[in-house]
């Protein structure tokens, strides 16, 4: 196939290069087979052993790779051409360090991917929405008629996508700030920034920090391309000041010279001076403000990229969202359970919090971040629909002291996930909601939130 010239074409720079890849989650893997596919030769680490690993080595079984277990990979660093990392990595770790100390090139899986993908792709980060944001931005692709690979932070590696897809396909990533630090030919031909507020503090230091690794996700861009930013966010809205790219914002909140707005009840796009109605909002499947500004990102993104307004609006009409993202579970006892497990930080929380119409048991807590609750405290004791707070993991004392600082009584603890759902179902009434929406990370329960929201939902419907 032409795709695979294409990219082996571009991986040639890696051919007979010892390269090693640190991290065997998903992307780790991914990265490894595609090292291995343009002729590398390929040393994998993790600090895991093989009980651990079974999973991983088995996806590698039959590609020739090399491992190197159960260490920190510094030592194996220092020895290479190449150091791919994992966005769970940080660039503090010592096999970072040993390659820089020593001259070896330090490339990041989306990095790698970007730099050897066949076809031309678009890209989403922001703190929330993202992964409802790309996922609508692919079935607008398919809608169109294209080959659409949804990627990236997503859970989909892009490196797996660069060895499927082809030249003409559309392809759309998700980008996290953990990825951006090791991005530089990283170009999207079209790049939206949804939102920012305070996450991920506990590796990035700072918001300074963080907001500047947003704002990278256009850096390689050019006149050319497109820059989509949320206009009634004043720090993305920022972002815009000196790029190259066009800029298309959006807003529902004002009109914007270039880009999607509200009018009278219309999502608008507006370019070049003129105006096309792409529907009316309340057309949208999707519920929330939230998913109002994620349409409108989606819908800039593939205006930018030529997409026909009557597809985005067919689009937008029929898609249902994501898992794990204000996701119905079940009704029991006039108890409607919702599974917002992508809730991993406090913004996220609120705009779930914002979609409730009814009196909702709230569960919150997980894995630290070092963030404030206090805001959210705040806006739960304000809201007259959060009636009870159940708090869980290793973020319970503090979402505690926020919840009393702010003056909100009714908390319960649960030392279990299972034990949080039946609180739940024990104070909710007929008529409330049940909604699972942590405003943390699940690092110190679960996985990841995929799974806390699959162990959620199986415990709803046994219930």
């Amino acid at each position: 196939m032409v795709e695979d010239v294409i990219v082996r074409e571009k991986g040639a720079f890696l051919k007979g290069k010892n390269v090693l890849v640190v991290g065997l989650a998903r992307s780790g893997i991914a990265a490894a087979k595609l090292c291995a596919a343009v002729g590398a030769n390929v040393t994998v680490n993790d600090l895991r052993g093989r009980d651990a690993l079974e999973k991983a080595l088995e996806d590698l079984e039959g590609i020739p790779v090399r491992c190197s277990l159960e260490n920190d990979g510094a030592e194996e660093a220092s020895r290479q051409d190449y150091l791919v990392i994992s966005p769970g990595v940080p660039l503090t770790a010592p096999s970072v360090a040993a390659a820089k100390a020593a001259g070896v090139p330090v490339l990041g899986e989306l990095e790698l991917a970007a730099r050897l993908c066949p076809a031309e792709y678009v890209a989403v980060t922001g703190t929330n929405g993202k992964t409802t944001t790309v996922t609508l931005l692919g079935a607008i692709f398919s809608a169109c008629g294209k080959r659409a690979h949804v990627c990236g932070n997503v859970g989909y590696p892009m490196s797996q996508t660069v060895m499927e897809c082809g030249r003409d396909d559309a392809v759309v990533v998700e980008v996290s700030s953990f990825q951006l630090e090791t991005t530089r030919a990283f170009h999207p031909r079209a790049a939206a920034v949804l939102n920012v507020t305070e996450d991920h503090l506990n590796r990035h230091g700072t918001m300074d920090v963080y907001i500047g690794l947003k704002r990278h996700i256009f850096d390689a861009m050019d006149e050319n391309d497109a820059a989509v930013l949320n206009g009634a966010d004043p720090i993305v809205r920022a972002m815009g000041e000196g790029l190259r790219a066009k800029k298309l914002l959006f807003s529902s909140r004002q009109e914007e010279a270039e880009g999607v707005f509200v009018r009278d009840g219309h999502m608008i796009v507006r370019t070049g001076g003129a105006e096309t109605d792409i529907c009316p909002i309340d057309e949208i499947r999707i519920p929330g403000t939230h998913n109002l500004e994620n349409a409108m990102a989606a819908s800039a993104i593939a205006i930018a990229r030529g997409v026909d307004a009557s597809v985005i609006r067919e689009t937008l009409r029929t898609f249902e969202g994501v898992e794990h993202r204000i996701e119905f579970v079940r009704e029991k006892d006039g108890v409607r359970y919702i599974n917002d497990s992508k809730g991993t930080n406090c913004d996220s929380t609120e705009k779930a919090i914002d979609a409730m119409k009814a009196p909702t048991a709230l569960i919150l807590g997980g894995y630290d971040k070092h963030v404030s609750f206090d805001r959210l405290a705040e806006k739960i004791a304000k809201d007259e629909h959060i009636r009870v707070c159940v708090l869980i993991g290793a973020t319970a004392d503090q979402i505690e002291a926020s919840l009393r600082k702010a003056g909100y009584p009714s908390i319960l603890r649960a030392e279990s996930l299972e034990e949080a759902v039946r609180l739940c179902e024990k104070n909710a009434k007929p008529g409330w909601n049940a909604l699972l929406s942590p405003a943390c990370a699940s690092f110190d329960m679960f996985s990841d939130y995929e799974e806390r929201g699959r162990v959620f939902k199986r415990i709803v419907r046994a219930l």
